[in-house]
């Protein structure tokens, strides 16, 4: 390991560059292990952590091993602070659990009720009292990757609805999938790993 980084740093801003991309590499695995394990998912958050830790060894070694230069420490923090930025990328792609979506709608709620299940989704709905009368609150839990379709329905009959979105860490909800003649369901049961 000493002698690559001696070869790294005889090449100009070699040495600082692979500290910056394992500063990158390191800090956004250690982004997404994070809401791994808020998420519950022990041992992909154990699996991560292992690679997360190993990279960040080599870049602090490539800082220590070379204290004297400063612009490694400036690559480092450059690297730490993308790091950050792709980490939360990399996980907004994966969207790995489930959220619970509320809807809060003083005219259209039935409709918004209707038109969701219409197209297959599982929908619990409750009446309540909102400042200005009553109002209709509706509740769907579904995958993370399905919120962003719900919530363009939900605009689409009424832009005026209130939408609420909240993580999920444990659920046991059965969610149904219809296919395009609406004949057939499946379904699968959240489970964690």
């Amino acid at each position: 390991m000493e002698r690559l980084f001696e070869t790294l740093n005889a090449i100009p801003l070699a040495l600082p560059l692979a500290i910056m991309c394992a500063r990158i590499v390191d800090v956004s695995i250690g982004t997404v292990r994070m809401i791994m394990v808020i998420r519950g998912r022990r041992i992909t958050a154990a699996a991560l952590g292992f690679f997360e830790v190993t990279i960040w060894l080599a870049a602090i070694t490539g800082i220590i091993s070379h204290i004297t230069n400063w612009v490694n420490f400036i690559f480092y923090g450059i690297g730490f602070a993308l790091g950050n930025v792709v980490g939360m990328f990399i996980e907004s792609k994966m969207a790995v659990g489930q959220q619970v979506v509320r809807y809060i709608s003083s005219e259209a709620s039935e409709e918004i009720t209707r038109v969701l299940r219409s197209r297959g989704y599982g929908v619990t709905e409750f009446s309540a009292s909102g400042r200005e009368g009553p109002v209709g609150l509706g509740l769907v839990i579904l995958s993370r990757k399905k919120v962003p379709d719900l919530i363009s329905i939900i605009s689409a009959v009424n832009p005026k609805t209130v939408v609420t979105i909240e993580d999920v860490r444990y659920s046991n909800v059965v969610e149904y999938y219809k296919q395009t003649e609406g004949t057939f369901r499946r379904s699968w049961f959240s489970k964690k790993k």
